[in-house]
């Protein structure tokens, strides 16, 4: 396969053996910026995918690059639980200038746990995933980067195994915001009661889960690593064009960080 071209936003497109057509574009309304899902770069998306002209995987090392800035602390080694959080865990490490050491192993014949449709059946989720690397970090002091706590019912256990395992300390590193408001155009982030942000425990998180210490990437932080690239390129795009022709601004759907929706909702 090659990369032929991005698909545009409300884009409806014909795939040939011959060639790509587009069938339709459904449009924002007029003066309104783009509204590309942000969680999309967080989570669901693979880390070779392209959006907006810019890889995945470089927004994600720039998300734990500005993590580090945000939250240092002081630990032996950096790790993540693998593998959509792996390219942050990396820009952390770098920045930090601390060690990057793995310390779980993934199985890779279960699926991804988020995307579970129960608590249950994502805590069983987590037990078979991951298998623990003891030698690595025995008696060490770990920064665990994970991508998202959207319920924080998968990162406990995994805390627990690590410190079964001989960790020392096991601090969180979160590379997006916390989730506080429900998605109503296709994530499974059905009611506001079920995340963690919205609920009491969110106050004493580090305790709740059994880490260290647990923070969070600022959704400022999380917007400026997403959108540095592609502002970079609108602003070289810019010069070459007239005032007229000139790229218009961009925009992501927060909605789920922010509780501020691209859409009118008629609920």
């Amino acid at each position: 396969s090659r990369y032929y071209r991005e698909v545009l936003p409300g884009e409806i497109v014909k795939i040939s053996r011959y060639d790509v057509q587009t069938l339709d574009v459904v449009p924002r309304p007029e003066g309104d910026p783009s509204a590309f899902c942000i969680f999309e770069y967080v989570y669901f998306a693979r880390p070779d995918s392209i959006f907006e002209g810019q890889m995945v995987y470089s927004v994600r090392r720039r998300c734990g690059q500005q993590l580090a800035i945000e939250a240092p602390v002081e630990a032996d080694l950096v790790s993540t639980v693998p593998e959509s959080a792996t390219p942050a865990a990396l820009g952390y490490a770098q920045k930090c200038g601390l060690p990057y050491v793995e310390v779980l192993c993934k199985n890779r014949y279960v699926g991804r746990t988020f995307i579970q449709p129960n608590m249950r059946l994502r805590q069983l989720g987590v037990a078979k995933k991951f298998g623990v690397l003891s030698d690595n970090f025995k008696g060490k002091r770990v920064v665990i980067i994970d991508d998202s706590i959207v319920r924080g019912n998968t990162i406990s256990p995994i805390i627990k195994l690590l410190r079964e395992s001989g960790a020392k300390e096991v601090h969180i590193r979160v590379a997006s915001p916390p989730i506080r408001f429900p998605c109503y155009m296709g994530i499974n982030i059905p009611t506001k009661e079920e995340l963690i942000a919205n609920r009491p425990e969110f106050h004493d998180l580090a305790n709740y889960i059994g880490a260290d210490s647990v923070v969070y990437l600022s959704v400022e932080g999380l917007v400026s690593s997403v959108q540095e690239s592609i502002k970079a390129r609108q602003e070289n795009e810019n010069r070459l064009k007239t005032q007229k022709s000139r790229v218009g601004k961009i925009g992501h759907c927060t909605a789920c960080l922010t509780g501020e929706y691209p859409v009118d909702l008629e609920w």
